[in-house]
């Protein structure tokens, strides 16, 4: 699932196919913006901003978001035409965003008004903990994963890290920001959680990288807790909007 970490990754890799290259080939498929053409501009920057993506080209940023199924892939052979929202060609590579939830290309001089309503990047220059935390307890009660997965309080989280952050503080997802004892310690782990995995392609949270063994709760229902052997529970998103699946350990969360 692309949360902070992924999209940071993500502009990694397209940095150092793109940028100092001039665009060959822009192809964007999306009605609005399909006959913008960034051909024979170079690309001068690749930004990460919380799960948001800016390339920077000429006078333009094209701004995307992965959402719960987009990605940009460099080379992406085998990709179905029809799932393929933009191309760009420069040099030797093409880079694809595919399935891609939020796709528009904005003034470059103004790229950072679609993002200015974020919290602190936990990936970013403008990290600031006590910021995030207290955002974080702005709302002492809201549900403690819906408050993490807020961008607003800070950029980057999700539901994978939302749900394990949950178990290692011994919170259930639905418990009250009101019931963690130091928010924090919860907003700084989260830092320290994204930027170990921020350049590895399988995320981990335990410490654990073999397969079958990277996470705590996330996507575990039924299975042993590591810590005591319960079984992991899962409840399915309830009719709110913020609302996600959600994981725990009946015994170590309260």
């Amino acid at each position: 699932m692309p949360e902070g970490d992924t999209v940071f990754r993500t502009a990694a890799s397209l940095r150092e196919a793109l940028v100092g290259k001039t665009l060959t080939r822009c192809d964007i498929r999306v009605p609005r913006y399909a006959t913008v053409d960034l051909s024979g501009h170079v690309v001068d920057e690749v930004l990460s901003r919380g799960k948001h993506l800016f390339i920077r080209v000429g006078p333009a940023s094209i701004h995307s978001h992965l959402k719960m199924d987009g990605s940009w892939r460099i080379a992406p052979r085998g990709v179905p035409a029809h799932k393929i929202r933009i191309l760009l060609r420069a040099g030797n590579h093409t880079a694809a965003g595919i399935d891609l939830g939020v796709l528009e290309v904005l003034d470059r001089a103004h790229d950072q008004d679609a993002v200015a309503h974020l919290g602190p990047d936990l990936l970013g220059e403008d990290w600031d903990p006590h910021v995030a935390a207290t955002n974080l307890v702005a709302d002492p009660d809201r549900p403690i994963a819906a408050a993490l997965m807020d961008q607003r309080v800070m950029a980057g989280v999700g539901n994978v890290y939302a749900n394990e952050l949950c178990f290692l503080f011994g919170r259930r997802p639905l418990s009250t920001v009101a019931t963690l004892s130091d928010p924090s310690r919860v907003v700084i782990r989260a830092q320290e959680m994204l930027w170990a995995n921020r350049l590895r392609p399988d995320r981990t949270t335990t410490g654990n990288s073999r397969s079958g063994q990277q996470l705590w709760v996330y996507g575990r229902a039924g299975q042993p807790c590591r810590r005591c052997g319960s079984r992991i529970a899962r409840a399915q998103p309830g009719s709110g909007a913020e609302d996600r699946i959600s994981y725990w350990c009946p015994s170590c969360q309260c």
